[in-house]
């Protein structure tokens, strides 16, 4: 049953979000391993339809968040109120308090806004003074970041982006794509508007990230993601090259990410089992932004993307 409701699910948001499928299927993989996406590309590209199209289909509260320098985290997290009719405080939520949250532009707000909402994304609740809230079971955080302006931005640590389980960099559609969405959005402009047929509720949901967690993974394909990772914290042990690439490599985070983003698209495709492919199709996004690269890498225009690439090329399954 929550399979028939995912494929459901997707069908509406590829019909919605045209010409990134890449997008879509990363985001549904997000919702189904219970982590939060990091999405990087230029203005326009329907990053905040997606999760809009996404709350269409979920039942679910959504809330978009812009992020600015002037931001405060009380702005996020909520304050507490005082009542001067009986002299007491009382708490007011704030929008983590949602089920999806889009945060649009994430790195132009300051450290202390950031931090806030990494606290609710690793730990699933929020500080107010001294009191800890519980956010709710599904919350799911899409970040946003435009690569195209850095004025006036607070770039994200890299110890604090490890907290997403997804970095996805995406890219103009094509021009078949260009002049579909043409049509999308003057059909939208006269009303006509599709809506999925049933919602998926959160018990569905959470039933579905249970089947993903038993999915089948073979002994030798969990050794696999292992010999991946640690490619990339001693790139030495496989190539020459690949060591002076990589100044730091990927965390026990990342190999728990790898693992669970592999099964997720292995249900998505309707099977039981996680195949190499599974594993090789979600690496770039679940370690693009937990690699720290050298000096000598950057120097040489050798990006995350292409180690990545190589380290495919030297780990052989099995």
């Amino acid at each position: 049953m929550a399979m028939e409701q995912f494929s459901a699910l997707k069908q509406h948001l590829s019909e919605q979000i045209v010409g990134q499928s890449a997008l879509v299927d990363n985001l549904l993989i997000a919702l189904l391993a219970d982590g939060h996406l990091i999405v990087e590309g230029p203005p326009g590209l329907a990053k905040t339809r997606a999760v809009n199209a996404l709350a269409d289909g979920v039942e679910a509260d959504f809330h978009r968040i812009q992020f600015t320098p002037d931001l405060l985290p009380a702005d996020l997290t909520g304050t507490d109120i005082y009542r001067p009719e009986d002299g007491t405080f009382i708490f007011q939520h704030g929008p983590l308090f949602q089920n999806l949250i889009l945060a649009d532009e994430i790195n132009r707000a300051p450290a202390k806004v950031q931090s806030a909402l990494l606290e609710a994304m690793a730990e699933g609740q929020v500080t107010v003074g001294k009191t800890t809230y519980q956010l709710p079971d599904l919350f799911l955080v899409m970040a946003t970041q435009n690569p195209l302006e850095q004025e006036g931005t607070y770039p994200l640590p890299e110890a604090q982006l490890d907290r997403f389980l997804m970095h996805l960099e995406i890219d103009y559609p094509n021009a078949a794509a260009e002049l579909e969405i043409l049509r999308l959005n003057r059909g939208e402009a006269l009303g006509q508007n599709s809506k999925p047929d049933s919602l998926i509720s959160q018990e569905s949901i959470f039933a579905a990230r249970k089947e993903v967690l038993e999915i089948y993974l073979a002994p030798v394909l969990e050794q696999y993601i292992v010999d991946l990772i640690m490619a990339t914290r001693d790139g030495s042990k496989y190539d020459d090259q690949l060591g002076k690439w990589l100044a730091y490599g990927a965390s026990p985070r990342a190999t728990i990410a790898l693992d669970r983003c592999s099964r997720a698209r292995a249900w998505l495709n309707g099977r039981d089992f996680v195949s190499p492919e599974d594993i090789q199709a979600v690496l770039h996004n679940v370690l693009r932004h937990r690699l720290m690269v050298t000096y000598q890498a950057e120097a040489e225009g050798i990006t995350t993307n292409k180690i990545l690439d190589h380290i495919l090329s030297l780990v052989a399954v099995g």
